[in-house]
């Protein structure tokens, strides 16, 4: 049981002094499957450091990395239930539930995360986030893990058609099951905290992920090959229990509220310079393959996955498409 003692500051909080026991302190649960050295790691902690002194211990964020309490595929269930508070999970895992948000998962969908923060906003971005209340789930932010790189231990992937006969690793999405499938490579949703094991067994050729979840896991020590591609956005939204949300006093809603805002905008920042530090950790290793795609390569890729698009389209809705900064016209 943790008994924490609360100062006599001036704050919202209780402060005459007597010890808080369990039932009073406010115990968040938050758990992800990524290493604490990623940006959703430390931003995880971050969260829960200024929340606990904020509150002078009142709330406390207790953090889960690496799928250690719930895995990939176990973690919104575990939500739902309210055996856990918070999660964040990678978009992709949200489209079985709400399949209209794999709009995010198409290929060549954003050129930046600038661009992906100011669709996330606007009024489609907004109501991809009230269908989410439909089941419960409270959206109460999003953090960038980055872009995606396509990496593999079969062959350099320079052109589209290199993609093809590949066994590629993917998240469980329709949208990057068709993405693949579309150039005929083969994907297989495995969870990842078990792609390592799949990767080092021979049970997959390859996957796609970016350069801090790479790294993070050492997935480029298994792999020969890298193509910087940056043909996908991966992200995480920030969910909580809809009802353990409205349980909740409103100045310690105020308070997780304010201080997800100044965490995700370090995020941001986090999840852009760990990028770069980390393809350059990955030049400098000299232990795989790098192959860097030009504008011109990357335009043909683009048209290449226009199917993707298509088959987006016919199951659910062309205006999340229409919505795209890439559709919008620029006057």
């Amino acid at each position: 049981m943790l008994i924490l003692l609360v100062s006599c500051q001036e704050t919202d909080y209780p402060t005459d002094n007597e010890q808080l026991s369990h039932e009073e302190q406010i115990v968040i649960r938050f758990s992800h499957v990524v290493g604490e050295n990623t940006p959703k790691g430390m931003a995880a902690i971050r969260f829960a450091e200024l929340v606990k002194e904020r509150s002078n211990g009142h709330v406390e964020i207790q953090v889960f990395p690496n799928g250690v309490l719930y895995k990939d595929g176990e973690e919104m269930n575990a939500l739902l239930r309210g055996d856990i508070q918070m999660i964040a999970p990678a978009i992709s895992k949200i489209t079985t539930l709400v399949p209209e948000w794999s709009v995010m998962d198409l290929p060549y969908a954003f050129k930046n995360a600038d661009e992906v923060h100011t669709y996330i906003d606007s009024k489609t971005g907004q109501i991809l986030m009230n269908k989410l209340s439909e089941h419960n789930l409270l959206s109460m932010g999003i953090w960038d893990s980055g872009f995606k790189q396509l990496s593999n231990s079969i062959r350099p992937i320079e052109e589209i058609k290199d993609l093809k006969g590949l066994r590629m690793r993917i998240m469980p999405s329709d949208i990057l099951a068709e993405q693949f499938s579309s150039v005929g490579a083969f994907p297989r949703r495995i969870d990842f905290n078990t792609v390592f094991n799949q990767l080092q067994k021979g049970h997959v050729d390859g996957q796609e992920n970016t350069f801090t979840n790479i790294t993070s896991k050492n997935l480029h020590s298994l792999q020969d090959y890298l193509t910087v591609s940056n043909h996908g956005y991966l992200g995480y939204l920030l969910l909580m229990n809809n009802n353990h949300w409205n349980a909740l006093p409103k100045d310690v809603q105020t308070l997780l509220i304010e201080t997800l805002a100044e965490v995700q905008a370090w995020q941001w920042q986090l999840a852009k310079d760990l990028s770069t530090e980390r393809l350059q950790e990955i030049e400098a290793c000299d232990c795989i393959d790098i192959n860097y795609l030009t504008e011109q390569e990357v335009q043909k890729w683009e048209s290449a996955f226009d199917p993707v698009y298509q088959f987006y389209t016919e199951r659910y809705s062309e205006k999340y498409i229409e919505a795209l900064p890439k559709n919008q016209v620029h006057h």
